[in-house]
């Protein structure tokens, strides 16, 4: 099969390339840099942005399927650039499929997506979109994830794969600031520490979207839907996180802060960050205030029903890979 992978270079994007490299498939990861370690896996590397509808259609020809990775993550920034991005930037991915004849399209979405001001717990992909979003990313990928449903045909097949909170060895994000924080002595616990949150190795992240892949189709039951994916089982997270931190010598967070004052120090900071126009983003937002404390866990069996999915990679196993990786300080 020949793929293209938006977003080749990055955390997900790398590893969904390895694994279709691997089983021999004719990969191209299309990115805005150069990317030597994607070459060396067997990928052809594209230098180009996903806002860019010649290059994009120029990309798409010949290709069986897009998967489509690339997107802006992150809880604070202009609205203006997470539009860009995330939803005109997907478009023009759509209609280069379009353009091109690509059969199928797979889409990485959030189960952020779905999430408003309330816990969500056990929730299947019936959950409903909220009427209003506290943060630019959540709310342009809803957007992006409905136009990429919405362009499910007869001769594009699509699919949105929500995996939660990606981790893992290699992971640019989510630990290393958990980390960088709580050696600054800044790292605070939201909320009670009860809530409960669904993880994703990334591994299982990754052979997730090559497994609906290979099961899309026009008549197959995946076709033209969005599906949640995980570890199978919620963590308690501020346990989860102080666990880790305790095998890296790191100190557990020692202060808690209500979720409700959270939340109210977040809506002051964006509006003063917003207003003074401020370099860097705010210490606590209103989206991570209500991502720390609150319950956010989901049913993953649609995804093992139509298309086989399992979490392949338990949480023990993965957790130790990643503690053996950052140990290393590689």
């Amino acid at each position: 099969m020949k793929t293209l992978v938006t977003g080749g270079g990055g955390f997900l994007g790398s590893h969904i390339v390895k694994l279709l490299c691997d089983r021999g498939d004719e990969v191209v990861a299309l990115g805005r840099n150069k990317y030597p370690a994607i070459e060396q896996m067997g990928a052809r590397v594209v230098q180009a942005d996903i806002r860019d509808n010649a290059a994009m259609r120029d990309a798409c020809i010949g290709m069986d399927a897009v998967f489509h990775v690339a997107a802006l993550a992150g809880i604070w920034g202009k609205r203006r650039d997470f539009w860009e991005i995330n939803v005109e930037g997907t478009a023009n991915v759509i209609n280069a499929c379009r353009a091109a004849q690509v059969p199928k399209l797979i889409y990485t979405s959030s189960p952020s997506v779905v999430f408003g001001r309330e816990s969500l717990c056990g929730v299947n992909e019936s959950q409903p979109y909220p009427k209003r979003y506290v943060a630019h990313y959540p709310h342009t990928k809803a957007v992006a994830e409905r136009a990429v449903l919405a362009a499910n045909s007869a001769n594009l097949a699509t699919v949105a794969i929500r995996p939660h909170m990606i981790w893992g060895p290699g992971d640019p994000h989510l630990i290393p600031r958990v980390i960088a924080r709580a050696n600054a002595g800044r790292l605070r616990q939201v909320g009670d520490g009860k809530n409960l949150v669904d993880i994703t190795y990334i591994d299982n992240a990754a052979r997730a979207h090559i497994q609906a892949a290979d099961a899309l189709s026009e008549k197959n039951a995946c076709a033209g839907r969005a599906y949640f994916i995980s570890q199978g089982k919620p963590v308690s997270l501020w346990d989860w996180l102080g666990d880790l931190l305790e095998k890296l010598n790191i100190d557990r967070p020692g202060k808690r802060v209500p979720w409700r004052l959270a939340y109210y120090l977040g809506a002051v900071l964006e509006a003063i960050y917003a207003t003074l126009r401020l370099s860097g983003e705010p210490p606590m937002t209103r989206f991570v205030s209500l991502q720390l404390s609150q319950s956010h866990y989901f049913d993953i069996s649609a995804a093992k029903k139509d298309f086989g999915y399992e979490p392949v990679v338990s949480t023990n196993e993965g957790t130790e890979r990643l503690l053996a990786w950052l140990q290393s300080g590689k």
